[in-house]
């Protein structure tokens, strides 16, 4: 009795249980966790070290050598494999001038240059992965589902239809209508400039997914009403009406009156 009662009072005796609850936490969310979002390729050690070679060449003048960032570029350290996909393949980086945001152009490099770098920035820290092709596949989302979490989280930006917006500071929120489901996915998850990062806490994995279908239904949907003039909203909508539509009209009576005239 005595021993247990001193084993009670034993002040390490709360650090320790909170400890092994910690690891016991951690062993349990590993084998449960799901791993659907990994990447399919460039993951080998002669991946990796290919990465690093094209890394050293060609983004180290500006992210540095370790990749811990400088003054004109941020620290890639935890950025994760998907982050560095998704400005590669999008042709975002490397940026051709030190513009308000990096823009969209012809990508630079192979698909397989793109994954061996993601891959070697992957190794620098833990980060979002390359989804799946299984995750992104918009046959296995809902796109009204979809529909209703784009316009809750997405649409002040990208538009109700992805169509895209200005920002400030010269900055825009680029149209979605050319954008892959493996590019939608990955800007939710990263975040890239402006966008903020929607984690599945906010986001679920079913619910980008959701995303990525109603995205996919507005790229292939057809205009039933005629030239949708770029879905961009009521305001085009109204301009067309005042100056074709009012305006034509203003012709007509003018051209009436100088006839009876």
């Amino acid at each position: 009795m005595k021993i247990s009662a001193m084993v009670r009072r034993n002040r390490y005796a709360p650090v320790v249980l909170l400890l092994f609850a910690l690891f016991l936490t951690a062993g349990i969310y590993s084998l449960v966790a799901p791993g659907s979002a990994t990447a399919t390729q460039g993951t080998s050690e002669a991946n990796v070290q290919e990465g690093e070679a094209i890394f050293e060449a060609n983004c180290a003048s500006c992210h540095g050598p370790d990749a811990a960032g400088t003054d004109i570029a941020p620290s890639l350290t935890g950025v994760g494999a998907a982050s560095v996909h998704f400005q590669m393949i999008t042709g975002r980086m490397p940026m051709a001038n030190n513009s308000p945001q990096a823009e969209v152009k012809d990508v630079q490099f192979t698909e397989e240059q793109i994954y061996d770098v993601s891959a070697y920035v992957a190794t620098l820290g833990p980060g979002p992965a390359i989804p799946s092709a299984d995750l992104v596949d918009p046959a296995k989302g809902d796109p009204a589902s979809g529909m209703e979490l784009f316009r809750t989280n997405c649409s002040m930006c990208h538009n109700a239809v992805g169509a895209g917006g200005a920002l400030s500071e010269g900055k825009v929120a680029p149209s979605l209508m050319d954008s892959t489901p493996t590019e939608i996915y990955e800007a939710m998850v990263t975040g890239p400039q402006s966008m903020p990062v929607f984690n599945d806490a906010n986001i679920t994995e079913q619910g980008k997914q959701d995303i990525i279908s109603y995205i996919d239904h507005q790229q292939n949907a057809e205009s039933i009403g005629g030239n949708n003039l770029g879905s961009v909203g009521p305001v085009v909508e109204g301009m067309w009406i005042w100056i074709v539509g009012i305006g034509g009209l203003c012709l007509i009576a003018v051209w009436i009156g100088a006839k009876k005239s």
